[in-house]
């Protein structure tokens, strides 16, 4: 499987996880020049802004520590622009949360929900 693949393997089992909570998925990789926000989705009064991390290991911090300070600004700024081009959307409150998916060779993906990883 290319990386690519795995990747949107990754993404699928965020999202049917978003969905089997009741959410509802509004957008899958919303590009903008800033960045690109992986999922989108709406939970209640609550939009919920997901970044993707595929990790094999924790053996360099983990999925969540690679999402430095920068990367978080590019997120924010790009959720920015999506609030600008959504109007229907910007009456909602704004959660920023990471799924870490941990691929395995025998049997299902692991995954790891982060609700609130940071904030605006």
């Amino acid at each position: 499987m290319t990386r690519a693949e795995l990747g949107q393997r990754a993404e699928d089992l965020a999202a049917t996880s978003l969905q089997a909570r009741g959410a509802t998925l509004i957008a899958r990789n919303f590009r903008r020049r800033t960045g690109e926000l992986d999922l989108v989705a709406r939970e209640g009064a609550v939009l919920v802004i997901v970044e993707v991390r595929l990790r094999s290991s924790d053996r360099f911090g983990g999925a969540a520590a690679s999402i430095d300070h920068r990367k978080q600004s590019r997120i924010i700024r790009t959720a920015s622009q999506l609030l600008q081009a959504r109007r229907d959307l910007a009456a909602l409150q704004v959660r920023f949360d990471v799924a870490v998916v941990y691929p395995q060779s025998a049997g299902p993906w692991r995954l790891e929900w982060i609700q609130h990883a940071f904030s605006a």
